[in-house]
């Protein structure tokens, strides 16, 4: 509880800074760039057309789901995966992306996986206001179940600050660890249900199996908003399970910190 509190305190006191360093953060991947921040949409825009492409054009599959097209379905799952797989290796490279912040300034360490985790959230929620627009000028107008899509995304949001603070803290430690992630991130997106629908495989110990997943949860969620038609307390097992991964998760995160938090300095 102290290291909770330590934690709580210093991102109150640092607030201002956390929300501008979100900002640098966002403008210094494209500082040098001609296009600029542009280019927050133009690489999903091109992972999304690929897709349609792929699906709606090209192999002409897939038959509509709850009258969406696959094509809108597979939109649903991609764009909360577009934040998640930023944030699986991004949350463990943090610490050492911001190396001078530990070594050179007296900076709270905790505040840094939040700032890092906060500039990939805004770039989420700019594509979640284009996937709104993308579905009405398909003809499907906002209804009252996307009054879910802001708890979703502060679910995802929360879970994934405690990820970048747990895995920051031993991606700092030790490059395999990064290394690590950054290899089994793909293995995620196979495999968390974000091109099938998870919930409908066939053999019952891998489906319970994989709705532990929170990646998994995350997508069914923001499709339950989108395509589903689905209230969040009609999925209970689903919102049970995330609150479990998110305490453990959480309750690592903290171990972690009260470990490492004065070795980092010394090993970056």
């Amino acid at each position: 509880m102290n290291t909770l509190k330590t934690i709580v305190n210093d991102h109150i006191a640092f607030r201002h800074q956390i929300g501008k360093l979100a900002l640098t953060d966002l403008k210094k991947e494209y500082k040098g760039a001609l296009l600029g921040p542009f280019w927050l949409f133009l690489k999903p825009a091109i992972r999304i057309f690929v897709y349609y492409f792929a699906f709606a054009i090209g192999l002409r599959q897939g038959s509509p789901i709850e009258g969406y097209p696959k094509f809108l379905w597979l939109l649903a799952g991609l764009i909360p995966w577009f934040f998640m797989q930023s944030m699986l290796p991004g949350g463990s490279n943090s610490l050492r992306r911001y190396t001078y912040l530990i070594t050179k300034i007296k900076y709270p360490i905790c505040t840094i996986p939040t700032f890092v985790n906060l500039s990939e959230f805004l770039i989420h929620c700019m594509l979640v206001a284009v996937t709104i627009i993308i579905f009405m000028l398909f003809g499907y107008m906002p209804d009252i179940y996307y009054l879910q899509l802001p708890l979703y995304m502060l679910m995802m949001f929360m879970f994934f600050n405690s990820w970048a603070l747990f895995a920051g803290m031993l991606g700092a430690i030790s490059r395999d660890f990064h290394n690590f992630i950054k290899s089994i991130t793909i293995a995620f997106f196979w495999l968390s249900g974000i091109l099938y629908a998870a919930d409908k495989i066939e053999i019952q110990w891998l489906r319970r199996l994989m709705l532990w997943n929170p990646v998994t949860i995350i997508v069914n969620g923001f499709r339950n908003c989108l395509i589903y038609k689905t209230w969040f307390w009609h999925t209970p097992r689903q919102m049970r399970n995330f609150i479990i991964l998110y305490c453990l998760l959480t309750g690592m995160a903290l171990w972690a910190y009260r470990k490492l938090y004065k070795d980092i300095p010394d090993v970056l």
